[in-house]
């Protein structure tokens, strides 16, 4: 009898114990069934966010998908005049930070500024030589004409001539410091021409260029503040 009673309480236990466990189951299951029975397919434009492609000369703006638009320019990312006016532009600017570091072994008491100047370099070069790859790539010249030049100082973060004499002049402490303070400048100045083609621009390679120096020139820039 003791150990009748004693199952019997043991499976009593048992039957409450996963009728609840059960339940909320059974209950889960049936919304699931009653959601996917009322939900319908969403639009494109429901699924996520969407954006404005202006449209042709008296055609008025579509809105499309992320997706949609990120497909329509894989179809067509031919360089537009932002794009080539980018590289054009980038490689002078990036000409200019070579010519700077040049100056840094014969002046630079720091041997942290020593190597900085060396991680420039070494990045820029081989940008300068991607970009005018690119150029030719898409046959258009590495210098702009007269109709469509942009002017050496209308470049962002460009040091002026009389600023690049004064760096050359220096020696030590005082080169490290005006070396840094101009390089933050231009460094500040591509980042503005990368992040201005990445909203103007059509070509994938660009953009991914662009991107490049935003992230590479912002680690630099925090650096080098914290030489100052």
């Amino acid at each position: 009898m003791h150990i009748s009673t004693g199952g019997n309480e043991h499976v009593t236990r048992t039957v409450f114990r996963r009728a609840p466990v059960f339940a909320a189951a059974l209950t889960a299951l049936t919304v699931l069934a009653l959601g996917g029975c009322d939900s319908e397919p969403k639009s494109a434009e429901e699924s996520g966010p969407s954006v404005i492609v202006p449209g042709k000369p008296g055609e008025a703006n579509r809105k499309l998908s992320a997706e949609e638009a990120a497909r329509q320019r894989a179809e067509d990312d031919s360089p537009n005049s932002a794009d080539v006016a980018y590289a054009r532009m980038m490689i002078e600017h990036h000409q200019q930070a070579l010519e700077m570091t040049e100056l840094v072994p014969d002046r630079a008491e720091s041997t942290k500024v020593k190597a900085l100047a060396e991680r420039i370099a070494a990045a820029q070069g081989p940008e300068i030589t991607a970009m005018k790859g690119w150029l030719k790539n898409h046959r258009k010249a590495e210098k702009a004409g007269k109709s469509d030049g942009h002017e050496h100082a209308s470049m962002p973060g460009m040091a002026t001539e009389a600023q690049l004499g004064k760096l050359r002049a220096a020696q030590g402490k005082a080169f490290d410091q005006l070396f840094l303070t101009l390089m933050i400048t231009h460094h500040e100045g591509a980042i503005t021409m990368a992040t201005e083609v990445k909203g103007q621009g059509n070509n994938i390679q660009v953009e991914e260029m662009a991107d490049e120096v935003v992230a590479q020139q912002t680690s630099e820039i925090t650096r080098m503040r914290d030489m100052l």
